[in-house]
């Protein structure tokens, strides 16, 4: 049985966390398994459109050939959406706010629930209703300041930004020397480009330069 603590170490251990959404369930499934193939073992797949749910299903059928592989859900705003994509079998979840609806529903089922928070506020607030790890969104609002300036306010609240992380090792490091458990990597490493041309091979080198700059950075 993996545990909300099995999965924060696996996070925080592969350092970053790819994210995406594609309405094609088959570049859903390339995607993941160009990641995999890099050695990423950690995924969350985000709630932005209307095929989510669906190709959700299908990516978690994907554990059965990607020995490891645990997938979570990002963009869960409310509790509908938490209970949908738990019953599909989501083994984490991540949302862009702090809503207690969305806090509850992953107590229920003891499964990571890792917020989004702009303020220290709100990261106090995720942290009252149980959220060990909080995502940092958006980041490149935000910046590797901001994770100075508060970390010491919020002992033993892991922090990983997203939005706006560079594939450049400058910025990787900035983020790490900040005080950050790992980095939420979108668009800048699965790009339009690798989702719209299936360009499997670049995203595949792409992640392993990716991993080792956060490798260089730690």
């Amino acid at each position: 049985m993996i545990t909300k603590s099995d999965i924060k170490d696996s996070i925080i251990a592969q350092g970053m966390l790819p994210l995406f959404y594609n309405s094609s369930a088959d570049v859903s499934l390339d995607t993941t398994r160009a990641l995999y193939k890099a050695g990423i073992r950690v995924i969350e797949y985000t709630n932005r459109g209307e095929a989510a749910l669906a190709n959700f299903k299908a990516l978690k059928q994907l554990q059965q050939e990607l020995p490891g592989l645990l997938l979570g859900i990002g963009t869960i705003k409310n509790a509908e959406q938490a209970e949908q994509f738990v019953a599909a079998g989501a083994d984490f979840l991540i949302s862009p706010l702090v809503n207690p609806e969305v806090a509850a529903v992953a107590d229920k089922h003891n499964l990571l629930w890792i917020p989004g928070c702009m303020t220290p506020t709100e990261i106090y607030n995720a942290q009252q209703l149980g959220a060990a790890f909080v995502k940092l969104f958006p980041a490149n609002v935000l910046g590797p300041g901001f994770v100075s300036a508060v970390k010491d306010l919020f002992p033993g609240v892991q922090m990983m930004p997203t939005g706006g992380v560079d594939m450049d090792q400058d910025n990787i490091s900035s983020w790490f020397k900040a005080g950050v458990s790992a980095v939420g990597m979108g668009s800048k490493l699965i790009t339009k480009n690798v989702l719209e041309n299936k360009a499997y091979d670049q995203l595949y080198t792409d992640t392993l330069r990716a991993l080792q700059m956060v490798n260089a950075a730690r």
